[in-house]
């Protein structure tokens, strides 16, 4: 018999496509109805719900952000059953508020589970991230480098010219010299308005997105969930704090972050094997939006373990007669 103190990601993993998959069918009837607060806390509220369920002695990484005064599953939250393996959790309850509220594309619920202490605790600031998906050489791209340089370098890789590069970028005001230096490369630009843990995701499925590179800067939590799925999906990954302040500097100290000018690789911000669930609330290029018929909810999730790089897509008729 296995001792179930052990990280058993396969057997774990079922459960958190069912945290995900609660989180997103109590934010469905939400959709389009312009209350972002509230869409976030019929997510949380499902999401920690199913969490405790689960037999696990986990702790929340990850959680949501003060930043937007969220309803919060707070950084150090204990969730599960109490009993079973020691676990990290870094989640998103609805990545996307505003997508959802307005009902624009790649609202996502999401989260990741990996081994007690082996999640970056990555404090509620800025990173600056860059992603590029599976196939290409160790560091053929970093972030000393400067954007245009990136993008170069990348069509060289790709045996394609730089023209043929499509970069994904979260539209933001400080992201305009960004953008426009890479547009003088003739790089396409794929401009998103939220949602960037969907935005590196692109990249490990550059044949179906359309998308090779992920640039910019974000939340550092979200990239922490980023590069779960890219460990499970394969695909490089980098991110940078950014600290704005002496708040913010105090913040990453309080997290256990030393150096602040460190440079993470995806396998320094997931340092062991990861499970990651994320299901779709709106229709987007990774997993389908709720699909509402009479007396039943439609879900799609992905649910993703990178022990074994398995990817599973799961469609969940749920009767809610």
């Amino acid at each position: 018999m296995a001792n179930k103190e052990e990280f058993q990601d396969r057997m774990l993993s079922l459960g958190l496509a069912r945290v995900s998959e609660a989180a997103a069918m109590a934010s469905a009837k939400l959709v389009g109805r312009g209350d972002e607060k509230a869409a976030d806390q019929a997510a949380v509220n499902a999401m920690r719900d199913q969490l405790n369920l689960l037999d696990i002695q986990g702790t929340v990484v990850i959680g949501e952000g003060e930043r937007d005064e969220a309803p919060m599953l707070f950084i150090g939250e204990e969730v599960g059953s109490g009993h079973g393996p020691e676990v990290d959790i870094a989640l998103d309850p609805l990545e996307g508020t505003t997508l959802t509220a307005k009902d624009m594309p790649n609202a996502l619920t999401v989260i990741a589970m990996a081994p007690r202490r082996t999640l970056l605790h990555a404090p509620d600031v800025y990173m600056d991230k860059l992603a590029i998906g599976p196939g290409y050489p160790k560091d053929v791209v970093s972030l000393d480098m400067a954007p245009a340089e990136r993008v170069r370098a990348l069509a060289r890789a790709r045996g394609c010219n730089d023209d043929d590069i499509t970069v994904c970028i979260l539209e933001r005001p400080r992201h305009e010299d960004l953008i426009a230096e890479v547009r003088s490369t003739g790089a396409a630009i794929r401009l998103i308005t939220d949602g960037d843990v969907a935005g590196v995701i692109h990249c490990a499925e550059a044949e179906i997105t359309g998308i090779d590179m992920y640039m910019g800067s974000g939340g550092a939590p979200e990239g922490v969930l980023a590069a779960s799925a890219l460990k499970c999906m394969g695909g490089q990954m980098w991110g940078r704090l950014l600290f704005r302040n002496n708040d913010e500097r105090g913040r990453a100290r309080k997290a256990g972050i030393e150096d602040f000018d460190r440079i993470y690789a995806r396998d320094d911000m997931v340092t062991a094997d990861v499970i990651f669930a994320a299901t779709g609330v709106t229709d987007g290029s990774i997993v389908k939006g709720i699909k509402r018929e009479p007396g039943v909810l439609e879900t799609e999730t992905i649910l993703m373990r990178s022990k074994t790089g398995s990817v599973r897509r799961m469609t969940y008729r749920n009767p809610t007669g």
